[in-house]
């Protein structure tokens, strides 16, 4: 008997799949627009989306607060990049009031440092407690290869702002055949030596990019295996509601993550859907289906449409995504980039 049973509480509502896994976790991608063009990511030449098509913020906060409704307990904003989004700040303003409710368990943001060292401030005083920063290299040079827009020492002056604002930081970096692969130790020695954690994410087959990815892949398996040759790599149970599978590093006292979607996939526990700007409900990343939310969010008032819409979408979220990489394969296994899915 759960504590809300025994008080004779009302159950706060849960969006329940067919497999029996409650979804209580929502990323929402506020915009497809962003100020690097990472390669893994990205067309250089990026064609984005007409204004018109990408819900207002106002139509953002009604669509999370209906989530939160829906007993949803965490809120991750991306993009894109979501702090180049104009005004952002006021979704955070307007959906901090769902934590000081107690609806809420935490607000979240994945950035990639460009706008950290303006917006730090203003993201602690909205209840903001953790980021994630993506960074796959520490080699200026390679930054700026890999990112073809970014600015190295922009992102590190984010990071060290937001460490000075209280913020915790997990760091996380694509790992790439032939480009960051050699550097990982010295990113972990590095990250655990700032207090941040590090995961490490498998490229993933979404949208058409110049390049094969077959040629970027790199498998984690490979990469624990050789960090054991170094390191004292011990298992934990850590969860940050997320994909990733932790180790701690005893030589360094820091975590380090892995996310897997290509050797070792997470979706049994999966309790998470992603919005994309444009109101599209994704139940699973690595899946085409998804439910148009953006239509009943504007055809009335009331949310009674939008929460049905969002019954029946949870109704038929799959068992598992079918990532495959392979150099028969050319097509991604899914057409739409990251960045309009968001992260």
């Amino acid at each position: 008997m759960d504590d809300a049973t025994a008080r004779n509480e009302p159950r706060q509502p849960v969006l329940t799949d067919p497999f029996g896994r409650d979804v209580t976790y929502l990323r929402v991608s506020v915009t497809d627009r962003c100020d690097f063009r990472c390669v893994y990511c990205m067309a250089e030449n990026m064609t984005f989306l007409p204004k018109k098509d990408v819900l207002s913020l106002e139509e953002l906060d009604r669509l999370c607060s209906a989530f939160v409704s829906k007993g949803v307990r965490k809120l991750r904003l991306t993009g894109g990049e979501p702090l180049v989004r104009k005004n952002i700040m006021s979704l955070f303003r307007s959906l901090s009031r769902h934590i000081d409710a107690g609806a809420l368990d935490e607000i979240t943001v994945t950035t990639n440092g460009s706008q950290l060292a303006r917006f730090v401030g203003e993201l602690y005083d909205c209840g903001v407690r953790r980021i994630n920063v993506s960074i796959d290299t520490l080699d200026p040079d390679k930054f700026r290869a890999i990112t073809r827009w970014g600015d190295f020492d922009k992102v590190m002056e984010g990071l060290d702002a937001a460490k000075k604002a209280g913020l915790q930081i997990k760091l996380n970096a694509v790992a790439l055949k032939g480009v960051n692969d050699v550097e990982i130790p010295s990113m972990i020695e590095w990250a655990h030596g700032e207090g941040h954690d590090l995961t490490l994410i498998e490229t993933m087959p979404l949208g058409d990019i110049e390049g094969d990815r077959t040629d970027q892949y790199l498998p984690l398996s490979q990469v624990r295996a050789s960090l054991m040759d170094r390191y004292t790599l011990t298992d934990i149970p850590y969860k940050t509601g997320g994909p990733a599978r932790y180790v701690k590093i005893e030589e360094t006292g820091g975590r380090l993550g892995f996310i897997t979607p290509m050797t070792h996939n997470f979706c049994e526990s999966c309790n998470r859907v992603r919005i994309t700007c444009t109101g599209m409900l994704y139940m699973c990343l690595g899946q085409d289906d998804s439910a148009d939310l953006r239509a009943p969010l504007r055809a009335s008032e009331g949310d009674e449409l939008l929460l049905q819409a969002i019954d029946e979408a949870i109704g038929r979220k799959p068992e598992g995504h079918d990532f495959i990489i392979d150099r028969d394969r050319k097509a991604p296994a899914v057409s739409r980039h990251m960045s309009m899915t968001g992260g």
